[in-house]
């Protein structure tokens, strides 16, 4: 068991990474450095190019300067370290390779010259038909999405491997509320220790899509003594367990007899030990679902009629006696403390361009996101709560001007300025009490905010979460009595509440 079993390769094409970008792609496609298998060799095999190598690899280069490649990882995440796989580049692979990171926002073009990419490895000599592998001690505080694999002067690598630790967006995450998947891959779980991993990898079994066949699932030896396999899931946060799901998919004369699943808080400094330490050895497991007949082939779901509503940071998986799972989900709600942490953490850690674009989705006066960004590390979610609320309170009009052409209309869904995936969907959810609007009620919406835009230069604003189309309309009618210096004030104040309740939701205790 390695205690560094919650880091994964964040740039596999499986989980969505991409090689986006190359300089030159002459023998070998650049895709090809993202897949999951390992790399393989075919003597006699050619193309119009030359030979067919399982890699990328440029052409011979006659001019100065190096090649390189921009790969968006699967999974933004700290990189722990990177290994670049030079498997059967004999006589053409690199002398050297560096690595750097930077972290963008959704739809931020990484091959533009605007982008400020960090050093993530030196200058780097590299060995042929080897995976040279190099620890990243100090990137591990920053929160990276994109990768560009430097390599000089040309030549052929056949894998890059980003190992790191997933670091998932919880801003994006949290802010519709409700249950999520704690164990998620995507959500940051990841398994502690399991008691066997002859025939399938037990993380396969945290993966966001369906299994494809029994080789892409957890499977165990088959028991000959007594007992029953097990495995240890760290959940990505702690939380109250609501469902858990199951799916023996393609396990048919294979499939485990029946299941159980436990679940435990188990705290960091238990001990002095690490909670994923203590969950191996001394965690206070209680049921959550009792033992369970599975069937083969099947997803089975199990809810609150058969499952113990836990407030849990680790789950444990039985199989009675051994057998294979295919998928392993547990629902549940996140637990206030833990989204706070994570939103804490989670803004401190990202990158500049991103966590301008985060903010940004909670109030997008640049001061107000200039403020904020200067302002990080967070030391809590009350420092937050306290950094925003001066910022907001600085803002000029100028400011508040621009922050208000970034809120579509009441009833639409286009801004003046562009919104941000986050920022759109705060807006959907927070006029949500419009999609009751009869014919009528969104004609005469229209109507109103025609002749506010008129008399007043700017989109109406208001708070509409919990609000009805009729009591918008309400309160759009009766402000357009206002002067426009009145009703200025009156769209400040509305932000400041739509941007503490954007925060709240954040960080709801």
């Amino acid at each position: 068991m390695s205690e560094f079993s919650h880091l994964i390769d964040l740039a596999s094409a499986r989980l969505g990474g991409a090689a986006l970008a190359a300089n030159d792609e002459f023998f070998a496609g650049k895709g090809n450095l993202l897949n999951p298998e390992p790399a393989v060799f075919i003597p006699g095999r050619y193309t119009d190019q030359g030979k067919w190598m399982d890699g990328w690899e440029t052409r011979r280069r006659r001019t100065s300067g190096h090649d390189w490649c921009i790969v968006k990882l699967g999974l933004p995440g700290l990189v722990h370290s990177i290994t670049v796989d030079t498997a059967f580049f004999t006589g053409n692979y690199p002398s050297h390779c560096s690595i750097d990171a930077c972290g963008l926002p959704d739809g931020a073009d990484a091959t533009a010259d605007s982008v400020a990419w960090h050093p993530l490895l030196a200058r780097s000599e590299l060995a042929g038909n080897a995976a040279n592998v190099f620890a990243v001690g100090h990137a591990t505080a920053r929160r990276f999405t994109h990768v560009r694999l430097n390599i000089f002067p040309d030549g052929g690598v056949a894998r890059l491997r980003v190992i790191g630790e997933a670091f998932p967006d919880w801003t994006q995450i949290l802010a519709g509320g409700g249950e999520i998947d704690l164990a998620a891959l995507v959500n940051g779980g990841y398994v502690v220790e399991t008691s066997d991993r002859s025939y399938g990898e037990p993380q396969n079994m945290l993966r966001p899509d369906r299994g494809t066949h029994m080789g892409d699932a957890w499977e165990t030896k088959r028991r000959r003594v007594p007992g029953h396999d097990w495995v240890v899931v760290r959940l990505g946060l702690r939380g109250t367990i609501g469902r858990v799901a199951l799916d023996t998919a393609f396990f048919k004369g294979n499939y485990p007899d029946s299941a159980s699943v436990d679940g435990a808080v188990v705290s960091e400094d238990l001990h002095g030990v690490s909670a994923d330490s203590a969950a191996r050895g001394v965690a206070d497991w209680k049921v959550v679902l009792a033992q369970t007949k599975l069937q083969p082939d099947h997803r089975h779901e199990w809810a609150a009629d058969a499952v113990r509503p836990l407030d849990a940071t680790h789950v444990r998986l039985n199989i009675f006696p051994d057998g294979g799972v295919s998928r392993f989900r547990v629902f549940g709600q996140p637990a206030a403390a833990a989204r706070q942490a994570a939103v804490v953490r989670l803004l401190n850690a990202l990158d500049d361009p991103e966590a301008r674009s985060t903010l940004a989705a909670l109030c997008a006066a640049p001061a107000w996101v200039d403020r904020m960004a200067a302002a990080r590390p967070f030391a809590s979610a009350a420092r937050i709560r306290q950094a925003g609320q001066v910022a907001l309170d600085d803002l000029d009009e100028a400011g508040w001007r621009e922050s208000i052409r970034h809120h579509p209309r009441i009833g639409e869904r286009e801004a003046e300025r562009a919104q941000s995936a986050a920022a759109a969907a705060a807006s959907a959810r927070e006029q949500s009490g419009i999609g009751g609007a009869t014919a009528a009620e969104r004609e005469a919406l229209t109507a109103a905010n025609r002749d506010y835009e008129r008399k007043f230069g700017h989109v109406f604003l208001i708070s509409a979460a919990g609000k009805g189309a009729d009591a918008i309309l309400q309160a759009l009618r009766a402000r357009l009595n206002n002067d426009p210096a009145t009703e200025l004030r009156v769209a400040i104040e509305e932000q400041k509440t739509i941007t503490r309740q954007r925060l709240d939701r954040l960080l709801a205790e």
